[in-house]
């Protein structure tokens, strides 16, 4: 009896015992559970080869599927709460695959699964439990897509941190739940053959995934400014040091957090840093060359974002919009009333349209466009003449209708009284920046324009010995037209004669031969179309050396910041110059080496030849596989795209046939290499990017980087170059950064400041790539937003 008795008091203890240790054990683990959960909000950017092989590969197994669907762009032309890129709630019985999906949406891959040591002890210890941590972690990845449905539609809130969360839910459940089926004891050694066997092609298909955003081998050694250092393992050092970094970061970040403010400014939503800077404009000495109009850039650049105008829409695309565009996003009418019996602009109920006219073309730029090459046949649009300047273009009518000719058409004019005339033309879709003929070289090399053009563009080309006439003789190809549609041309006032016996003493003098004077007669108006020698025979033979022929030591190509001179530059003659020839035809200069580089070293180091062909063919490839498929960006609705930091152009010339214009800038600091650039057909200028650029906000659909913020964050601060890309890109346009991993880090935390949406990180080998996705988002006086300093 006492045995019996004491056995059941021991057996009632042991049960007791047993019993409090399952829920102290439960506890404990949904407490890791939660843990997890509310840590993995943190992604951190590093080399991650050591992280959970199981949960890269389900995320990378279904990326590159899901993405394009994921991510496609709403219709331009519709108003702005018309359409909804997020969607809306799902139903709780389709919420497992639209969590699916949504994991997706902001493909941050290869990251450090930190928590997967301390859940496998935990799984160990209590594998009851999986079942209903499982349940938990589903219902609240059931509940986060409903968080973003409670944005405004337009892109606000911190949608990519959002995401991340869903993502990483997402593959924690999956994790899950995949290893509570795993109970049955006889099955064990046949899930762990399926397992292996899985692992193996996931491994294959994220090498794949691997080559296709970041492609290795002979493709990526032309980037040897970011080679990997310590290989796929890291060390304890470099994990050290880096933590150390972030720790600092992050203790620098609350000591000296700042605002992200709206640019307080005269210009208020057209704000252009460098062309509106007052302070130093009201102190010029003189405005007689158009000092006012040139830059003049803030000692510190601006870091405010500038304000959307009010009734801001998504821009309509392209075609449509060379033909209308939104009212409200380019509110000025001035141009309407001064030029609107000219058909450049006319105010149509809620949109502006242009109907294809100008000053020198009122009845159409088509009709214009075949005149000048009927005039002239050798001209042939399109196939010997591909690019081109277009001086004082107004709202660039004439470069919009060009396209139409394979022709690609820069087109400048000044911010001046004629208001909003470059924005029009961006707004429009047609290429075109903010510039002036005063006392300094316009952005360009030498010798690289086809055709330079000019109607009525109001510029004195005859004064001070011809300065400005000869800088587009700079500027311009040997063998190269001046097409000059003015009155002095046609008319007969005694102005307009005075002027042209001025010209035609200059032109004669600067051996330009004047090939035809042509009458439109539709139009009413005349064309008078020079040619430049393709020789220096004119030059010495001339009995007066004016203009002057510049000196042997000025170099043709340097443009940035450098004083217009009254000279010439002579013609090359050596057969291996450039100049010395004209290029081959449309489209095939665009893939041909250009004849010049070969006897020089290319700049990553090979002979130049075989580096141009070596980074054409891998934008080629990163184009192709990754750009165009991989990103989720809607193509179609693309059409003003920028490569911020261009080497030889390959990425343009990767993108030549889509209906999208890159311009290529070459920053200051980099190869000169935009004389290539054109020679295949592209355009481009070069830039400072510590300065602001040259055009009007909400610009560009597209930026592109490819290892310009690691660069210039040597020589100014990044957040100011930040606020520079969201100044020029338009709302829910797309900037796409191929960086080092340490820059890449960066801007990701200055996109969540901004509350950018995060399209896409990748990290291999401290190589990254970045996508994010400008919103509509805009602070205000009562809510800005903190942001860390970089």
């Amino acid at each position: 009896m006492a045995m019996g008795k004491y056995s059941r008091v021991d057996g009632r203890k042991s049960s007791s015992y047993c019993s409090t240790a399952t829920i102290v054990v439960f506890v404990a683990f949904c407490l890791v559970g939660i843990w997890m959960f509310m840590s993995s909000s943190v992604v951190p950017l590093q080399n991650s080869e050591l992280s959970s092989q199981q949960t890269k590969n389900e995320v990378k197994q279904t990326s590159l599927k899901s993405v394009s669907k994921q991510f496609d762009d709403t219709s331009g032309d519709l108003p702005e709460d018309s359409t909804r890129e997020d969607g809306t709630t799902m139903p709780n019985k389709e919420s497992e695959k639209t969590d699916e999906d949504n994991s997706t949406e902001n493909l941050v891959i290869e990251r450090n699964n930190e928590n997967s040591e301390s859940q496998n002890s935990a799984e160990e210890n209590q594998e009851e439990n999986h079942a209903n941590e499982s349940s938990d972690e589903k219902s609240e990845s059931e509940n986060e897509p409903k968080r973003v449905d409670e944005d405004d539609g337009n892109g606000n809130g911190n949608a990519g941190e959002t995401n991340t969360r869903e993502g990483e839910s997402d593959e924690s459940s999956g994790e899950n739940s995949s290893e509570s089926t795993v109970q049955n004891e006889n099955n064990q050694e046949e899930h762990s053959e399926q397992s292996a066997l899985e692992n193996s092609v996931e491994s294959q298909e994220k090498d794949q995934v691997s080559n296709e955003i970041l492609p290795a081998g002979a493709q990526s050694e032309i980037l040897t400014e970011s080679t990997t250092q310590n290989g796929s393992w890291s060390t304890q050092a470099v994990e050290s040091q880096n933590e150390k970094q972030s720790l600092q970061s992050s203790m620098s970040s609350e000591e000296n957090g700042h605002h992200w403010k709206l640019c307080k400014t005269t210009a208020g939503p057209d704000y252009i840093p460098c062309l509106d800077n007052w302070q130093v404009i009201r102190k010029l000495p003189s405005t007689k060359h158009y000092e006012h109009r040139e830059r003049h850039c803030p000692e510190e650049p601006p870091t405010c974002l500038v304000p959307l105008p009010e009734g801001y829409k998504r821009s309509i695309k392209w075609p449509k919009s060379r033909d209308k565009i939104w009212y409200y996003n380019v509110p000025h009418t001035k141009l309407a009333d001064v030029k609107g019996h000219q058909n450049w602009v006319k105010v149509t109920g809620e949109y502006l349209t242009f109907p294809g006219g100008g000053t020198q073309f009122k009845n159409g730029a088509l009709h214009y466009i075949d005149f000048i090459q009927n005039s002239v046949p050798e001209i042939a649009w399109g196939k010997r003449t591909r690019v081109i300047l277009d001086v004082g273009c107004g709202v660039a009518s004439f470069g919009g209708y060009l396209f139409e000719r394979d022709v690609l058409a820069m087109s400048f004019a000044p911010k001046d009284e004629h208001e909003a005339q470059v924005q029009f033309a961006l707004e429009r879709g047609i290429p075109a920046i903010s510039s002036v003929m005063g006392t300094k070289r316009l952005p360009y090399p030498s010798s690289v324009f086809d055709v330079v053009h000019c109607a009525r563009c109001r510029v004195p080309w005859h004064i001070e010995g011809g300065k400005l006439l000869l800088e587009l003789n700079r500027v311009l190809r040997p063998g190269g037209y001046f097409v000059w549609s003015a009155t002095p041309v046609y008319q007969k006032l005694p102005e307009d004669v005075g002027i042209w016996e001025e010209m035609s003493r200059l032109t004669k003098s600067m051996c330009w031969d004047l090939v035809t004077i042509k009458k439109d007669r539709l139009n009413a108006v005349g064309a008078a179309i020079y040619r430049k020698p393709t020789s220096n025979e004119c030059y010495n033979k001339r009995s007066k050396n004016t203009p002057p022929l510049c000196e042997e030591s000025d170099d043709p190509n340097a443009a940035w910041n450098v004083p217009l001179q009254a000279c010439m530059h002579k013609v090359p003659v050596d057969p291996t110059e450039r100049g010395s020839q004209w290029p081959a035809q449309w489209p095939e200069r665009v893939e041909q080496p250009p004849f010049w580089l070969n006897s020089q070293v290319g700049v990553y180091g090979k002979a130049a030849q075989e580096d141009f062909t070596a980074d054409y063919n891998h934008w080629k490839t990163v184009v192709s596989q990754s750009y165009l498929n991989g990103m989720g960006i809607n193509w179609s609705s693309v059409r003003n795209v920028m490569d911020m930091r261009a080497v030889y152009g390959g990425f343009a010339a990767a993108l030549k046939d889509l209906k999208v214009w890159v311009m290529n800038v070459v920053p200051i600091d980099s190869p000169d290499t935009l004389p290539i650039i054109y020679e295949r057909g592209l355009f481009g200028m070069y830039h400072d990017w510590c300065e602001s650029f040259s055009t009007y906000p909400r610009s560009y659909d597209v930026l592109h980087a490819d290892h310009l913020f690691s660069t210039i964050k040597k020589r100014c601060k990044l957040d100011t170059l930040v606020a520079e890309v969201d100044r020029i890109l338009r709302p829910e346009g797309k900037l796409i950064v191929r960086d080092n991993g340490e820059t890449i880090s960066e801007l990701e935390s200055l996109a969540k400041s901004l509350q950018w949406e995060i399209r896409m990180i990748y990290s291999k080998d401290n190589e990254g790539l970045l996508c994010v996705r400008k919103t509509f988002w805009r602070p205000t006086e009562e809510e800005p937003i903190k942001s860390a300093i970089i």
